[in-house]
């Protein structure tokens, strides 16, 4: 894909990643690091507990849902960070084995006022599961640095 910058995004435009699918193993080396929670970190109480099974830290499905979407090159040239995400939600749990895949859907953008040589893009994401279920959706309100072109103008 060619490289896109904050002029390039219009709302409406969606965006996809490959997939990634988590193991067991890569479950438990991150509750053991961040999430030590039970039904993250051992199979029997996870079997036991609310879930009925191992399940994936939230935050790691973010942080993966972040990275897929990264390696599909759509923000890689032109971010510049984010204040923050809105409206997280953890729908369905994400089991050892799952495959999740990220969809990213333009809501508006905003040139700066004040910063000619950037805007904000607020996206709508969507991750599922290989089932095509939604297991998490947030909102992400992107700073891009616009094309050299625009901004110099």
């Amino acid at each position: 894909m060619q490289a896109l910058y904050f002029d390039d995004f219009e709302p409406g435009q969606t965006f996809h990643s490959k997939g990634v699918t988590l193991s067991e193993s890569q479950i438990l080396d991150f509750a053991l690091l961040y999430d030590p929670q039970p039904f993250h970190l051992d199979k029997e109480a996870a079997a036991e507990g609310p879930f009925n099974g191992l399940i994936a830290s939230g935050f790691q499905t973010l942080a993966l849902a972040f990275r897929i979407f990264y390696q599909a090159n759509v923000i890689n040239a032109c971010s510049m960070g984010s204040p923050g995400l809105d409206n997280l939600r953890w729908i369905r749990p994400v089991r050892p084995g799952d495959t999740i895949k990220v969809t990213g859907t333009v809501r508006e953008k905003r040139p700066s006022r004040s910063k000619p040589d950037r805007g904000t893009v607020i996206m709508d994401y969507v991750t599922t599961n290989q089932m095509g279920e939604t297991v998490m959706t947030f909102t992400a309100i992107h700073i891009f640095a616009r094309k050299a072109t625009q901004s110099s103008s």
